[in-house]
């Protein structure tokens, strides 16, 4: 890559390399492998860096990237382990932060038990924010498979969770 290749990605990366990572997250549910595949999809958009003519279509890139390489990695046997404990991050004080955590440590819970792809598709649907044809182009599926993969997710997780994801969604 020349210079002016090498500050264009320098420049893409300061400014996405934190929203990539809290996707990340909300894929895998663990920090640190939020961060290894926010770097196996960095990594990879460096190698096709000058390959790439439309400029405007990075995120998607990087969001497919990361999407294949967290269903990747969860398919692989050492990722079956089960993690026993975390430790506590600091909570903000404030009035209703116990009821808020509580609420966001559960989703990310009931997250974790989603199946992957399912997982992928309510993640770019309701925390990127993508409607069913960017999930589609991300995913490089059918609108009618994004369609039938939220449905299922979402029942899954209201299985998971034991409550509606609706009332999830007001109380945070």
């Amino acid at each position: 890559m020349n210079e002016r290749d090498e500050q264009e990605f320098a420049e893409y990366f300061v400014a996405r390399r934190d929203a990539v990572r809290r996707s990340a997250y909300l894929l895998c549910g663990d920090w640190h492998r939020a961060d290894d595949l926010a770097q196996t999809a960095f990594v990879s958009l460096h190698r096709r860096w000058r390959k790439i003519r439309d400029k405007g279509a990075l995120d998607a890139y990087v969001r497919r990237s990361l999407v294949r390489a967290s269903i990747d990695e969860s398919r692989r046997p050492w990722r079956r382990e089960r993690q026993v404990e975390h430790l506590p991050e600091s909570a903000p004080d404030g009035p209703d932060v116990d009821e808020e955590v509580a609420t966001r440590q559960a989703l990310i819970a009931g997250l974790r038990r989603v199946p992957a792809r399912q997982r992928a598709v309510l993640v770019l649907r309701f925390f990127e924010g993508l409607d069913v044809a960017g999930v589609a182009d991300a995913l490089g599926c059918t609108t009618g498979t994004v369609k039938s993969q939220t449905a299922r997710g979402l029942e899954a997780l209201r299985d998971v969770l034991g409550e509606s994801v609706d009332d999830l969604r007001s109380a945070s």
